[in-house]
């Protein structure tokens, strides 16, 4: 019999790459001021919320995730996990250059999951792969409460995979969110998997 999964995704809050006009990517930018300020209020949040609750925290590696984990992990008396799974997508040569670079330089329209910006990049596609045994291992092992924290688009595919979806849906839809937004997700013992909430940007806010 499966079991009641709760799983809370969180999008780091702002960095310095939605500042300065550089891309993310596996660039390592650090969270802002406003940034830290907005993780502790997303823990605080969380914890006032689900008080009794113990949790399961995985992250990417990069800076401004680990830095969001650890501010959770601090609050909610949980350590975190890095798995580069959970990494954004990488940009190949475009990784530390700046965003109207990008857009100067790029190689290939992305029109499908599996185009590539640049030949060295990734394409959606390679996300879902490496997200795939990530996803399968969390929703199979026996951890009932899980937070998880990743990038904008690394969580709008994860987004489409919980749904039960196939990657091909991504040629026409997204779900996706903003910095600093909480989603909740929840699967009923029977199998049924729910999203109740995507991208709340107020857990962000003061409490």
């Amino acid at each position: 019999m499966l079991l009641n999964k709760n799983v809370i995704t969180v999008q780091h809050p702002e960095s310095i790459h939605h500042t300065n006009g550089m891309i993310g990517s596996w660039t390592d930018w650090e969270l802002t001021k406003n940034g830290i300020l907005q993780a502790e209020n997303i823990a605080r949040n969380i914890r006032k919320e689900f008080q009794d609750i113990r949790f399961a925290t995985y992250s990417s590696p990069l800076k401004r995730t680990m830095q969001t984990a650890e501010i959770l992990g601090k609050e909610l008396h949980c350590t975190p996990k890095l798995s580069d799974a959970l990494k954004e997508r990488s940009l190949g040569k475009a990784i530390g250059k700046s965003v109207q670079w990008l857009k100067d330089n790029i190689e290939n329209e992305e029109k499908t999951i599996y185009d590539k910006c640049f030949i060295d990049a990734e394409s959606r596609f390679d996300v879902w792969n490496r997200l795939l045994s990530f996803y399968n291992e969390i929703m199979s092992n026996d951890d009932e409460n899980i937070i998880i924290v990743s990038h904008g688009d690394t969580l709008s595919i994860f987004n489409v995979m919980w749904l039960g979806l196939d990657p091909e849906t991504l040629h026409d839809i997204d779900l996706s969110g903003v910095s600093g937004g909480v989603s909740f997700l929840h699967r009923k013992a029977f199998g049924k998997k729910i999203i109740k909430r995507l991208s709340d940007t107020s857990y962000a806010l003061p409490f």
